[in-house]
């Protein structure tokens, strides 16, 4: 068949450029066209940032009270206001994204540090293993994250270090069936069975052969985590039951904003619209890597 006759795209492409045309080339290339994605990306890098320079950014320490300038509305001076104390609400609030992402990266490396052992053992294994791993991820499952995460911190207690463990040890669940649905359908590819017939152990086929592959996935579903984390942290703090004084935290101040909210309506808007910005940002992110490494896609 003479070249003529293939499209014109095909005819394109040397040969080096189909050499680097990877699927992180491909998934980069379909992420960066999708805008609400690259919008997500930028909300999480300011995000990201704020956490880092918080000392810098903020006008005043977070834990500074002044009890002769409570409750005073946005200002010059204090652009979103003074709490009950007299603590300045943009200040807290920028130190807020110090903790917030702390809590959702933690509880993702918990929830990896879990999930993905016990993810490959179901997988890889198969037989008892996996019926038990499948049990115990049901049994987890019937029972409300939220709930479960109430009673750990009843037995452990309260602090950011209680918090992160409790949501932690509940967010093993997804990369678990995540990893385990891959590697059933990855361990009867051909490379796997060629990686068998030359005496390859379990563990080198497990970690060299299927994880790397079932990786795309896990990033997705980490990044979707990441704010799920976020906003239960904010659920309990806002119960009374996360983050202690004076370690900011927004849902805390939401709920700390409660008496006072028919006057002093900033004090829970605030922070309400930066977990609600969070959120969006995140889900923005995790959305665009899921369709990046979509297999069906096409450029």
């Amino acid at each position: 068949m003479s070249t003529t006759a293939l499209p014109a795209k095909a005819t394109a492409l040397t040969g080096a450029e189909l050499k680097h045309r990877s699927l992180l080339g491909d998934a980069a290339r379909r992420f960066a066209r999708n805008r609400l994605a690259m919008l997500g990306l930028a909300i999480v890098a300011l995000l990201l940032l704020t956490a880092i320079f918080a000392d810098l950014i903020a006008p005043f320490p977070y834990d500074e009270a002044n009890v002769v300038q409570a409750l005073q509305f946005p200002s010059s001076e204090h652009w979103l206001g003074t709490d009950e104390v007299g603590r300045d609400v943009f200040s807290r609030i920028i130190h807020g994204a110090r903790i917030s992402l702390l809590v959702g990266l933690s509880v993702q490396g918990i929830a990896l540090l879990i999930g993905i052992p016990l993810g490959l053992a179901a997988g890889m294994l198969g037989g008892k293993v996996d019926w038990l791993v499948m049990r115990l991820v049901e049994v987890m499952t019937a029972l409300p994250a939220l709930l479960l995460a109430l009673l750990l911190i009843a037995i452990f207690g309260g602090g950011l270090f209680n918090v992160i463990l409790a949501i932690g040890l509940v967010a093993w669940l997804d990369a678990c069936r995540l990893l385990r649905a891959q590697l059933l359908s990855l361990r009867e590819q051909d490379f796997v069975l060629a990686a068998r017939t030359i005496g390859a152990s379990n563990r080198r086929i497990a970690l060299r052969h299927l994880l790397p592959n079932a990786l795309a996935p896990l990033i997705v579903a980490v990044t979707i985590g990441i704010p799920n984390a976020i906003f239960t942290e904010a659920g309990l703090s806002f119960l009374g039951l996360g983050v202690n004084d004076p370690i900011p935290s927004w849902g805390k101040m939401v709920g700390d904003a409660l008496p006072y909210m028919r006057v002093y309506w900033y004090l829970g808007v605030f922070p309400t619209l930066v977990i609600a910005l969070t959120m969006l940002g995140f889900t923005f992110v995790g959305d665009g890597l899921r369709d990046a490494f979509d297999m069906k896609a096409t450029d």
